[in-house]
């Protein structure tokens, strides 16, 4: 079960042969504090996580939250939310690096197990006209995704290289929740449609 609106993250889950029941938890990211970026990830993950385990339709379920970020010179970045904070977002990164930062919670709700983990992915910028930047703002891609960019879209041809998990990026790391089910005694086979 994923606890997340993203199309990235379920598309990324389908294309590793997991087929997720999808139910958005209604978390205020807004209520948690960004004073740490890790911390901040991974508590929005658990919080989105146990939302959608206190459902009951995650009886006998695993479910799976998430939340990402992108750290630039120690400031969380998020969601720009608007034209003009992307545009100035992508002006700030461009020629530069920065972390994204994925929170990973896997819950078992019959049991109550939980496990956490962060995904850290160093993330290199291209530098893009202003031209460009305003092309990429106007196809509406940048604005509501952590970072202001995507690596499974229009943004990609603006990353240069990245050190660490591609899927991580994207919206989840793969190799890490196959270690959080596996914390938890289950294969990530065992969930292959």
């Amino acid at each position: 079960m994923l606890a997340s609106a993203s199309p990235a993250r379920l598309r990324l889950l389908r294309d590793a042969g997991i087929e997720p029941q999808v139910i958005v938890s209604g978390v205020d990211e807004s209520a948690v504090p960004s004073d740490d970026p890790d911390s901040m990830v991974r508590t929005l993950a658990e919080l989105k996580a146990r939302a959608v385990a206190a459902e009951p339709a995650a009886r006998g379920a695993i479910v799976l939250g998430a939340d990402s970020t992108l750290v630039l010179d120690g400031r969380v970045l998020g969601k720009p939310g608007s034209a003009e904070a992307a545009t100035r977002r992508w002006q700030e990164m461009r020629g530069r690096h920065g972390t994204l930062l994925t929170g990973h919670c896997v819950i078992e709700p019959d049991s109550g197990r939980c496990a956490l983990e962060v995904g850290r992915t160093e993330v290199y910028f291209g530098t893009p006209s202003d031209a460009e930047i305003a092309a990429y703002v106007a196809s509406g891609e940048p604005i509501e995704v952590a970072g202001a960019f995507t690596l499974d879209g229009r943004g990609a041809p603006f990353v240069d290289r990245i050190e660490g998990d591609h899927s991580n990026v994207v919206g989840l790391s793969l190799p890490v929740i196959r270690r959080l089910l596996a914390s938890l005694g289950v294969g990530i086979i065992e969930l292959w449609h």
